[in-house]
């Protein structure tokens, strides 16, 4: 059986993220919005929780895997960053 892909979104207009497993994407997206429905962090901050909530069931480079899913999220508007110095990333309560 095929493995199902999800094309993920960039934040910048014109740029094209990567394709990627749909099971990892809802991983790493399920995973990121819990660590950060906790609370305002930092890009360091989110991608050492988010490693160490998948760290023994992620089969791959969380550290990648959390990137990209990390900007799609932001493409579609479900996490933003804080225009704090340094930024931090928190979920959109626009569209909560």
């Amino acid at each position: 059986m095929k493995e199902e892909k999800i094309q993920t979104l960039h934040p910048l207009p014109g740029k094209i993220n990567k394709r990627i497993s749909l099971e990892k994407y809802t991983l790493i997206k399920d995973n990121i919005l819990a660590i950060l429905k906790e609370g305002d962090l930092s890009h360091t901050e989110l991608m050492e929780r988010l490693y160490n909530n998948v760290k023994d069931v992620f089969e791959g480079g969380i550290q990648w895997h959390g990137e990209v899913v990390k900007l799609d999220l932001e493409a579609r508007k479900i996490i933003e960053r804080t225009r704090s110095k340094p930024e931090k990333y928190h979920i959109n309560s626009k569209k909560s």
